[in-house]
C-alpha cells in the first residue's frame, strides 16, 4: 500500500488516448488535490464540533444539523462528504489511466490493477471497521472504502464503452437499483427503512443487517456518483479552455440539482439507500464545490491558501485510516490535557475538535516534509 515519492508538480501533462478513443491530456490539477484535501479536512474535523456545540441552541440548531447525517430522508452538509470523496475517485480514474497508458501500460494491465486496488480497499476497509470492534470480527461491504471498491470496478469497465453507451449503462444501473426496490417492497413500501430488498439481500448474504439501515446494494448508486466523476475527469483530460470547462461543470451542476429535486416527490432523498434523487442532488453540490475550487485555483490563480489542503489531500488514505482507528484515542488524550475546554460550556467542543484536527494535520505535514505518500 505504501508508496514513497516526491510531491508531484502542480500540473503535468502527457498525451494519451481517452476512454472514448480521442486524444486527451492527462493533467494533475492542483484544484483536485485541494478539493480532496478539503473533503478530508471536513471529515477528520468531526464537524469542527459544531453539532455538539449548538445542537441544544434553538437559534443555531439548523447549523448543528448540517454536521450530522439525516436519519432518513433529506440531505445535509455531512451527507455530502462521501459523495464528494467518491466523485474525486472517479475524476482521478481517467486521468490516472491516461498517464499510465502514455507510459506504455495496456488496458489489461490497468484492469488487473483496478481489481487489485478494489480487493485491497475491501480488505483495508474490513481491517479498519473491525479494529475497535467489541462484537467480534464481522465482514462488511458498506464502509465507504468497500463501496468505492465495488463501484470502481464497475466504472472502469463502463468507461471503456463509447460515451453514449456509458450514459445508457448508468441509466440502466439506476433503473435496476430502483426496480429491485419496487419489485420487492418492504412492509412500508419500496423504500422502507426495514425489510427493503437491500436489507433482505444483506440478511441472506451476510447473515445480518447494517446499523443505520444502510445496504450493500448502495454500491449501484455510489457507482453512478463515481461515473459523474469519471465524466468530469474525461472533460478535464482534454485540452479545453478553462471557460469551456467551467460552463460544462456549472451547467451539469444545475442539471443535477434539477433532476434530484424533480425525483424527490417520488423517490425520497435517502443517502442510506443512495437513491436517484440523492445521487443527483448530491452531485449538484459536489460539482458546484469542485467548480468553485477549479475557478479559484486554475482560473484565478489563487493558490496561496491551498497548502494545508494539499498536505492532507496527498495522504488521504493515511489520514482516513488514522481517523478510523486512532481519532477517538487522540481526542480522549487531548481532552484529558485540556479539560475538554469545559469552561466554555457546549462550545468547548469546537476548540477540542480543532486541536485534534490540528494534530492530525501535522502528522500529514510530517509525512509531506519527508516525501512519504501512502497510495494504493
Amino acid at each position: 500500500m505504501a508508496a514513497v515519492s516526491a510531491p508531484p508538480a502542480e500540473r503535468t501533462r502527457s498525451s494519451a488516448s481517452a476512454s472514448s478513443g480521442s486524444s486527451a491530456a492527462a493533467e494533475r490539477l492542483l484544484s483536485l488535490d485541494v478539493f480532496r484535501g478539503l473533503t478530508m479536512l471536513l471529515l477528520i474535523s468531526h464537524g469542527f464540533g459544531i453539532h455538539e456545540a449548538f445542537k441544544n441552541n434553538a437559534g443555531l440548531a439548523w447549523l448543528a444539523d448540517q454536521f450530522e447525517h439525516r436519519l432518513w430522508a433529506g440531505c445535509t452538509l455531512w451527507d455530502l462528504i462521501q459523495p464528494a470523496f467518491t466523485f474525486i475517485v472517479g475524476v482521478a480514474l481517467p486521468l490516472s489511466a491516461a498517464r499510465r497508458m502514455a507510459q506504455g501500460a495496456r488496458r489489461g494491465e490497468l484492469f488487473r490493477h483496478v481489481l487489485w486496488r478494489a480487493a485491497f480497499l475491501i480488505v483495508l476497509s474490513n481491517v479498519l471497521s473491525n479494529w475497535n470492534s467489541t462484537k467480534g470480527l464481522q465482514f462488511q461491504l458498506i464502509n465507504v472504502l468497500c463501496q468505492i471498491a465495488l463501484g470502481y470496478v464497475v466504472c472502469f469497465a463502463v468507461m471503456q464503452l463509447p460515451f453514449r453507451m456509458q450514459a445508457l449503462t448508468a441509466a440502466g444501473m439506476m433503473a435496476v437499483h430502483h426496480g429491485l426496490f419496487y419489485l420487492f417492497p418492504g412492509a412500508d413500501g419500496p423504500f422502507s427503512q426495514t425489510g427493503n430488498i437491500g436489507a433482505v439481500m444483506d440478511l441472506k448474504l451476510l447473515g445480518y443487517n447494517y446499523s443505520g439501515h444502510y445496504t450493500t446494494l448502495n454500491f449501484l448508486g455510489n457507482g453512478i456518483t463515481i461515473l459523474f466523476g469519471v465524466w468530469t475527469g474525461m472533460l478535464l483530460a482534454h485540452y479545453r479552455a478553462h471557460a469551456d470547462r467551467l460552463r460544462v461543470l456549472f451547467a451539469c451542476s444545475a442539471g443535477a440539482f434539477g433532476l434530484g429535486l424533480a425525483l424527490a416527490p417520488w423517490v425520497p432523498m435517502v443517502k442510506r439507500l443512495w437513491l436517484g434523487s440523492f445521487t443527483f442532488f448530491s452531485a449538484g453540490w459536489v460539482l458546484l464545490a469542485f467548480a468553485a475550487c477549479y475557478w479559484a485555483i486554475e482560473c484565478k490563480g489563487w493558490k496561496g491558501w491551498t497548502f494545508p489542503a494539499v498536505v492532507v489531500g496527498m495522504n488521504c488514505i493515511f489520514i482516513y485510516s488514522f481517523s478510523q482507528v486512532l481519532r477517538g484515542w487522540l481526542a480522549r488524550g487531548v481532552g484529558n490535557f485540556t479539560g475538554k475546554f469545559e469552561f466554555l460550556g457546549d462550545a468547548g467542543a469546537i476548540p477540542l475538535n480543532l486541536a485534534v484536527m490540528g494534530i492530525m494535520w501535522y502528522l500529514c505535514y510530517w509525512l509531506y516534509q519527508r516525501k512519504i505518500f501512502f497510495k494504493i
